[in-house]
């Protein structure tokens, strides 16, 4: 595997991490919960998180491994999470992970 798809992979979790962070800047919770199109918004970011990160560990695992403080599988997992179970999503688990989690992620996150 090319090293040029790895990063492909990193800079669709930060787009989509950076995006997902900005669609809910300039709202409270509460805005959020009444929101469906940014909820659809950040939804759909975390799937892409997700789907990035599930093709890193599978192509890639020795960087994964390389970087293991980096929470691999929570991303793979939600975005599991959400691709099966979608009906189910809790908006509030949503809304603390774009909010305190996506931005921990983006600081801890590779540039390689």
């Amino acid at each position: 595997m090319s090293v040029g798809r790895q990063a492909d992979y990193l800079q669709h979790i930060r787009q989509a991490a950076e995006e997902a962070c900005s669609f809910v800047a300039e709202l409270s919770r509460e805005d959020f919960l009444q929101d469906r199109r940014t909820q659809r918004a950040v939804v759909m970011s975390l799937i892409v998180i997700g789907e990035a990160a599930t093709q890193l560990m599978d192509r890639y695992p020795e960087f994964v491994a390389a970087h293991a403080a980096v929470p691999w599988r929570s991303m793979r997992g939600m975005r599991n999470r959400i691709a099966h179970g979608y009906f189910d999503i809790n908006l509030n688990i949503v809304w603390e992970t774009v909010r305190t989690a996506l931005p921990d992620l983006l600081a801890q996150l590779p540039r390689e």
